[in-house]
């Protein structure tokens, strides 16, 4: 006999639509992807406070908080990266299904690992935000020194330097943080999920 345990999903009595109906808004996932510098985690943390202060129930998921408990035992290779965002996404589906806004912020570097998380979900639940930055600019930000580290060889495998950065082929949102301020670039992602009736009227 098999000690292979057979796991099966438990359905339970309150549904998606139960939780989105008492939160009163839309639940989905707002994946932030763009370069190291590029301004993810800023823009995230000004959405998510926006969001909260008007009565929308968001949660921050940010890469580099994951990777300190999560995801510390992942390093930086592809396999490592694919690893990464494979967790998040199961993570935000989770929020999703608790019928809350969630916000990621990790570079997710490669299109095939953000097509693979944007398949767990339903057709309106992915909106990926490309935070777009030349990499000039996010090379003299370099906020953490994390450039220059790559660039004396100090780190390796460090997207933009020695690893490729794979450019949304067709995101929801594109905000240039390298051209517009913090407060626009929220103001655009806000009018797109109004829009789109993701979220209601701001209050």
């Amino acid at each position: 006999m098999s000690s292979q345990r057979i796991v099966v999903w438990n359905e339970t009595p309150i549904q998606k639509a139960d939780r989105r109906k008492r939160n009163g808004h839309h639940s989905f996932v707002l994946w932030l992807t763009g370069l190291s510098g590029a301004g993810k985690s800023t823009l995230a943390n000004h959405l998510q406070a926006v969001l909260f202060e008007q009565g929308v129930q968001a949660y921050l998921l940010d890469g580099d908080n994951l990777r300190m408990g999560l995801n510390r035992d992942l390093g930086f290779s592809a396999e490592d990266r694919k690893e990464n965002v494979r967790r998040v996404a199961e993570v935000a589906k989770l929020f999703v299904d608790a019928g809350m806004v969630v916000i990621t912020a990790l570079i997710s570097p490669y299109q095939s690992d953000r097509d693979e998380a944007r398949a767990r979900y339903e057709e309106d639940e992915f909106v990926e935000v490309f935070v777009d930055c030349r990499l000039e600019v996010c090379q003299q930000r370099d906020p953490k020194g994390l450039y220059q580290k790559a660039l004396r060889g100090e780190i390796t495998n460090f997207t933009g330097v020695q690893a490729p950065y794979e450019a949304p082929a067709h995101p929801e949102i594109v905000v240039r943080t390298d051209e517009q301020s913090v407060e626009e670039s929220v103001h655009q992602i806000l009018s797109w999920l109004r829009e789109k009736r993701y979220i209601g009227p701001a209050q």
